[in-house]
C-alpha cells in the first residue's frame, strides 16, 4: 500500500513537471517561433519532467520522503527513461528533421535518419575510450556504460557554461568595469554625429545641383546643329564630372563615419543607463553578486592550477545531459548517509574523475572568457578615442 501511495505521489509530480515544461515551451521559450511537430514538444516536456524529477528525488533522499524501496525503484525508472530519451529518441529525431530538410534525401529520410543515429552512437561510444570513467568489470550493455558517457558530455557543458557565467556576471554587473560616461561625453558625440549628418546633406545637395547643371547643359548642346555643334559635343567633357566622383567618395566615407558614431552613441547611452542602474538598490545587489562570482571564479581558477525542431531537440538533449551530470556532481556533495541509494543506482563510476574534469574545463572556460572580455573592454575606449 505504501509503494502504491508513493507511486501516485511521483506520478502526480511528474505530470505537474510535464505540464509546466509544456507551458514554459509554449509561453516563454518558443512563443515567437512556429514549431508544428507535437512530437518535439512532447519530447522536450518529457525530458524536462524527468530532469526535474531527479532533483526531486535528491530532495526526497535528504528529507527521507517515501520509503527507501520506492525511492530506489523511481531512481532506476527515472534514469532508464532519461537515458532512453537522450541516447535513442532525441538523436534519432534530430537526424530525422535534419534529413527532412534536405530535398534529395526526403524519399529515404527514415533510412538516412537511422544512418545518422548509428553514426551518433558510434562516436558516442568511442567517446568513453580516452576517459577513465568505468570499472573494468562492467559489461558492454550495463547502465554504467551509458551514464558514464552522458556524464562526460554533460559535465563538459556544465563546466563551459559555469566558467563563462562566473566571468561574465561580474563583468556585466560590477560597477568597476563600467566606463565613466557623463552627459557631456554623450552631448559631444551627438554633436559630432549631427555635424556629420549636416555635411552629408550638404554634399548630397552639391551632387544633385551638379547633376542638374550637367543635365541642362546637355539639353542645350542637343539643340545645337551642324558640323561644329557635333565636334564640340564630342571634344568637350562635361564640367564638374570629375568633382562629382570625388564628392561621392566623400559622402560614402561620411556615411560610414556616421554609422560608427551612431553605434558609439547608443553604446554610451546604454553604459550611462547601467551606471544609473548600479546606484539603485537592485543594482547594488547585482553588484554584490558580481563580486561574489569574481571571488568564486578566482578561487576556482587557483584551486585548479592543477532549425526550430532541431534546436528544440538539441536544447532538450543539453538539458537532459546537464541534469544527469548535475546528479553525478551533487552526489559527492551529499552526506554519506544520503548518497547510498544514489550510488547504488548510478553504479560504480569514477566519480572523482568527473569533479577533476569539471575543474579543468571550468579553468579553460574561465580563462578564455577573461581574455575575451579583457580585449573587448580594452578595445572600447580606444575606439571611442579614434572616433
Amino acid at each position: 500500500m505504501s509503494f502504491l501511495v508513493d507511486s501516485v505521489i511521483m506520478f502526480t509530480s511528474q505530470v505537474l513537471f510535464f505540464g509546466f515544461g509544456w507551458l514554459f515551451f509554449m509561453r516563454q521559450l518558443f512563443k515567437d517561433y512556429e514549431v508544428r511537430q507535437y512530437v518535439v514538444q512532447v519530447v522536450f516536456s518529457v525530458t524536462f519532467a524527468f530532469s526535474c524529477t531527479m532533483f526531486e528525488l535528491i530532495i526526497f533522499e535528504i528529507l527521507g520522503v517515501l520509503s527507501s524501496t520506492s525511492r530506489y525503484f523511481h531512481w532506476k525508472l527515472n534514469l532508464y527513461v532519461i537515458l532512453l530519451v537522450l541516447i535513442f529518441v532525441v538523436p534519432f529525431y534530430i537526424g530525422y528533421f535534419v534529413v527532412s530538410n534536405i530535398r534529395l534525401l526526403q524519399r529515404q529520410r527514415l533510412l538516412f535518419s537511422c544512418v545518422v543515429w548509428f553514426t551518433f552512437m558510434y562516436f558516442f561510444w568511442k567517446l568513453g575510450d580516452p576517459f577513465p570513467i568505468l570499472s573494468p568489470k562492467h559489461g558492454i550493455l550495463s547502465i554504467e556504460q551509458l551514464i558514464s558517457r552522458v556524464g562526460v558530455i554533460g559535465v563538459t557543458l556544465m563546466a563551459l557554461l559555469s566558467g563563462f557565467g562566473a566571468v561574465n556576471c561580474p563583468y556585466t554587473y560590477m560597477s568597476y568595469f563600467l566606463r565613466n560616461v557623463t552627459d557631456s561625453d554623450i552631448l559631444a558625440l551627438e554633436r559630432r554625429l549631427l555635424q556629420t549628418m549636416d555635411m552629408i546633406v550638404s554634399k548630397k545637395k552639391r551632387i544633385a545641383m551638379t547633376r542638374r547643371q550637367m543635365y541642362q547643359r546637355g539639353e542645350e548642346q542637343n539643340k545645337q546643329t551642324g558640323f561644329w555643334g557635333m565636334i564640340k559635343s564630342v571634344t568637350s567633357s562635361p564640367s564638374g564630372s570629375e568633382n562629382l566622383f570625388v564628392i561621392q567618395q566623400e559622402v560614402d566615407a561620411l556615411e560610414e563615419l556616421s554609422r560608427q558614431l551612431f553605434l558609439e552613441t547608443v553604446d554610451l547611452q546604454a553604459t550611462k543607463e547601467r551606471i544609473e542602474y548600479s546606484k539603485t538598490f537592485q543594482g547594488k545587489y547585482f553588484n554584490f553578486l558580481g563580486y561574489f562570482f569574481s571571488i568564486y571564479c578566482v578561487w576556482k581558477i587557483f584551486m585548479n592550477g592543477r532549425l526550430d525542431n532541431v534546436i528544440v531537440l538539441v536544447l532538450a538533449q543539453i538539458m537532459g545531459m546537464y541534469f544527469v551530470s548535475s546528479v553525478l556532481l551533487m552526489r559527492m556533495s551529499m552526506p554519506l548517509e544520503y548518497r547510498t541509494i544514489v550510488t547504488e543506482v548510478l553504479g560504480e563510476l569514477q566519480f572523482n574523475f568527473y569533479h577533476r574534469w569539471f575543474d579543468v574545463i571550468f579553468l579553460v572556460s574561465a580563462l578564455s572568457s577573461i581574455l575575451f572580455l579583457y580585449l573587448a573592454h580594452k578595445q572600447a575606449p580606444e575606439k571611442h578615442m579614434t572616433l
